[in-house]
């Protein structure tokens, strides 16, 4: 029963993420499993690392293609129309057009979960 409150635990939490399309099927696929093994303590503990360490790729990433300005104020336009509307859309669903600008803003968050299981596992935290 404790497995399926922790299933059920990630599900819920990264669900709305995968729908606005912050997070990817995979990356949600991957929490699940996670949660099958893990207590829901352990893995709000692997959710919140890997929030921060795939904030810190972000930020290294933002730093080297020296984009952040460009994508503060697509993050802040995203917000605006969404309390405008009242409607969530598909974030960067109007760059997909460009796939290449699509794909460079994007980071691949299998690593950042990695890591934080990894250290979890660890004892780091």
């Amino acid at each position: 029963m404790e497995i399926f409150g922790s299933v059920s635990l990630a599900f819920l939490l990264l669900y709305p993420l995968y729908k606005i399309g912050a997070m990817g099927a995979g990356d949600v696929k991957l929490f699940l499993m996670i949660g099958s093994f893990s207590t829901a303590k352990e893995l709000l503990f692997i959710l919140a690392g890997a929030f921060v360490i795939g904030a810190g790729f972000s930020l290294m990433k933002l730093l080297v293609e020296h984009n952040g300005r460009e994508r503060i104020y697509y993050f802040f336009s995203y917000l605006s129309e969404v309390m405008r509307s009242g409607h969530w859309k598909i974030y960067g669903e109007d760059l997909v057009q460009d796939y290449h600008t699509y794909c460079r803003n994007k980071i691949h968050f299998a690593v950042p979960v990695l890591f934080s299981a990894a250290m979890r596992i660890g004892g780091l935290f």
